[in-house]
């Protein structure tokens, strides 16, 4: 094998791998429901904080700033639940936000008292931010804590019935 084909095997066989790599990092790209998953996470992390930390002045002033943007994130992450779960949506997205509130919890319990001086800066970042734009990227580089792994990337297609075959008599 020549030189030129083995540095081009290499060079391949690199870019597969780092192709691989970056499609595992990010495997949905930008989705709404993955970016919902995070806004929504990044709320509920700041809850919990403010009860925390006794900063509830702090987030109700972030809810105020965000509403429209977090009722928009909240409506997507639902319509996710209604496509995945159907009539059991409603049971699920509650226990989804239970579940996330509580491994948050768990994680500050965790942290003991350093916690609040860790999670107090997040106001004044969130603050500095304008657009839900700013908003979904911000909560993309936190990486929130989530209870499991959803499939967040869009919810699944509606199952198609299969055709009924008509009995024939012979």
């Amino acid at each position: 094998m020549s030189f030129s084909r083995l540095l081009a095997a290499g060079v391949l066989a690199a870019g597969m791998v780092h192709g691989t790599i970056a499609f595992a990092a990010s495997p949905c790209g930008h989705s709404p429901v993955h970016e919902a998953f995070n806004v929504l996470g990044l709320k509920s992390e700041l809850m919990v904080t403010a009860l925390s930390c006794k900063t509830q002045d702090r987030y109700n002033d972030m809810v105020a700033k965000f509403r429209p943007i977090l009722l928009k994130e909240e409506e997507k992450l639902n319509a996710y639940f209604r496509a995945t779960y159907g009539r059991s949506a409603q049971r699920e997205y509650d226990d989804y936000i239970t579940q996330l509130a509580n491994v948050q919890s768990e994680k500050g319990l965790q942290s003991g008292t350093i916690f609040c001086m860790q999670r107090l800066a997040m106001y004044d970042e969130v603050n500095a931010l304008e657009t839900a734009e700013d908003l979904s990227n911000y909560s993309e580089g936190k990486d929130v804590v989530q209870p499991s792994s959803f499939e967040s990337c869009a919810a699944p297609a509606a199952a198609s019935r299969p055709a009924r075959r008509s009995a024939r008599k012979a």
